[in-house]
């Protein structure tokens, strides 16, 4: 376990300028410098949309997994305005299988914000571009310092991880008196020149060298002074977020076949799980779907109702629970007349599909039905 306040007989021994000079070296050595979204040109207003769409992509998701999002955004919506022109559906769609969808309803309005607000330009620092939906300090201060030129410091999961170990800062970041240890920590060390290597620079060190489970830590230009190391303790920091038995709910996915194969879908609401996604209708486990189809969609016409399946449950964990599906395909016998296509439900074609936004697990079960299909 990881001491509760730093020993005193371990402090780092060298100033700030040191440490990032040590940390700018090594990037100048092995540092990325070829990722899409570092390609600058002359136009500031679209280096920063491109570090914003990266940064935003990047939020709790790995590099090599965000390069081919971030490529397909930039054949769609090469410029803020054309992001700000499209579709929630069309965002959704290429964000799909990305995760964490609020990201990119944020990312979606905050364009919009932008071309209504601020006539087309990114306001300039962390705190104009905190105000922005979906960006907070630390994706501001990447901003700021990456695209803009500003002296700002960040402090993502992979700086928390650099700067927690080496000055053996104990306790979990998600704690507020561990974060503002970090942040002080972080502002300190961030330099007054070169500030957009150096941000890049301690971001590729904690996601590289300094990894959390496996640090290398001989290879690490901090390792003269990295207090974790010389305690012989490294993946003791950061502290761990406290385990909570998640709560576990359940609910049936209905998979309504029209007599053509297509399958019916519906838009979620706004707020709440996969919000503005599109999903099958869900049904809470233990209610008769047969009932519940006969009386919700074909108004109890029970001729119109083919055979049904039960398919296996399977487990969608989210960050506060778990979620077991159950899938259940009906086969409909003619297409209700009750439903119509509008703004929040369609007929999903599997070999013309709409290019929507789909839930992962949606998205999956198409795929299967897919595989199923006889005209496959």
């Amino acid at each position: 376990m990881p001491p509760t306040s730093k020993s005193p007989l371990l402090t780092p021994a060298t100033g700030h300028d040191d440490f990032s000079r040590r940390v700018l070296d090594w990037f100048d050595q092995y540092g990325r410098k070829n990722l899409p979204w570092q390609k600058f040109s002359h136009d500031q207003q679209q280096n920063t949309y491109n570090v914003w769409l990266s940064e935003i992509m990047l939020q709790q998701t790995q590099v090599n997994t965000v390069i081919p999002y971030f490529e397909r955004f930039m054949q769609a919506f090469p410029r803020l305005e054309d992001l700000a022109q499209a579709p929630q559906d069309q965002v959704l769609h290429l964000w799909t299988g990305l995760g964490y969808y609020a990201r990119a309803r944020n990312l979606h309005r905050c364009a919009q914000i932008i071309i209504e607000q601020h006539q087309g330009q990114f306001p300039i620092g962390v705190e104009a571009l905190s105000d922005l939906p979906g960006i907070g300090r630390s994706t501001a201060g990447a901003i700021s310092s990456i695209a803009q030129q500003q002296r700002a410091a960040i402090l993502d999961g992979n700086v928390k991880r650099v700067l927690a170990r080496h000055s053996a800062i104990a306790g979990w970041p998600g704690q507020s008196d561990t974060l503002k240890q970090l942040w002080h920590i972080a502002e300190q060390y961030t330099p007054h020149s070169r500030c957009n290597h150096y941000t890049q620079a301690i971001m590729d060190l904690g996601a590289s060298l300094c990894s959390r489970s496996k640090p290398q830590c001989e290879l690490c230009p901090l390792k003269h002074d990295c207090i974790a190391r010389a305690q012989g303790n490294p993946t003791d920091y950061p502290g761990k977020k406290p385990r909570k038995n998640k709560p576990i709910k359940t609910a049936q996915l209905l998979m309504l076949r029209n007599p053509c194969g297509e399958l019916l879908l519906q838009k979620r609401p706004e707020q709440g799980i996969w919000g503005g996604l599109w999903s099958f209708p869900e049904l809470p486990c233990g209610h008769d779907h047969r009932h519940h189809t006969l009386d919700t969609y074909l108004q109890g016409q029970t001729e119109a109702l083919g055979p049904s399946e039960v398919w296996d449950s399977h487990r969608h964990t989210f960050s506060h629970y778990h979620f077991d599906i159950q899938p259940v395909l009906i086969q409909l016998n003619r297409e209700p007349s009750s439903i119509t296509e509008d703004q929040q439900s369609l007929w999903y074609n599997l070999h013309a599909p709409a290019k929507i936004g789909l839930a992962a697990p949606v998205k999956k079960l198409l795929l299967k039905l897919q595989q199923l299909d006889p005209l496959n």
